[in-house]
């Protein structure tokens, strides 16, 4: 079946099998950011946006993105890498194989939620698994990330 969506802003058309996951569809198009890293829905690796909204892309069909805008780490490098600055200021950035589900999970949790809480971060970012990291790093890295934007939105208004 055809799919067309919206990936990080150009309009794509793709050949999908009924059973096809928006993973593959996605890495066949040349966004590797989206990694498979359980097949099981826990790990965070293959977060992509949907409409805005962080989503796995190992349990969508590729179907179900029809007529949706897909975002992947592709789409919003230059905020990615302002975040990912603040990692690797606090040595949180480790192997980095995680990095990209959890960046773009961060980035969606800083436009959703208004100065959240430690345990706000937490619960938002609880699909989000390293293995390298006990987490402290990435927990100052977000804090410090959101001050510095919260700055920044303020400076501009």
């Amino acid at each position: 079946m055809e799919v067309q969506f919206i990936l990080n802003g150009k309009q794509v058309s793709v050949e999908a099998d009924g059973d096809t996951i928006l993973l593959d569809v996605l890495r066949n198009l040349g966004c590797r950011s989206v990694k498979c890293g359980c097949e099981t829905t826990n790990c965070g690796l293959c977060t992509v946006w949907v409409d805005g909204k962080s989503r796995l892309s190992c349990s969508i069909l590729a179907a179900a993105a029809d007529g949706h805008e897909i975002t992947t780490l592709e789409g919003v490098e230059k905020e990615a890498e302002e975040f990912g600055t603040f990692l690797a200021n606090e040595g949180a950035e480790q192997c980095g194989f995680c990095s990209p589900g959890f960046i773009m999970n961060v980035l969606a949790m800083f436009r959703e939620l208004n100065n959240p809480s430690i345990e706000e971060i937490k619960e938002y970012l609880s699909g989000n698994l390293c293995r390298c990291t006990g987490y402290m790093g990435q927990l100052r890295a977000i804090q410090k990330y959101m001050e510095h934007k919260r700055k920044a939105e303020e400076v501009s208004a």
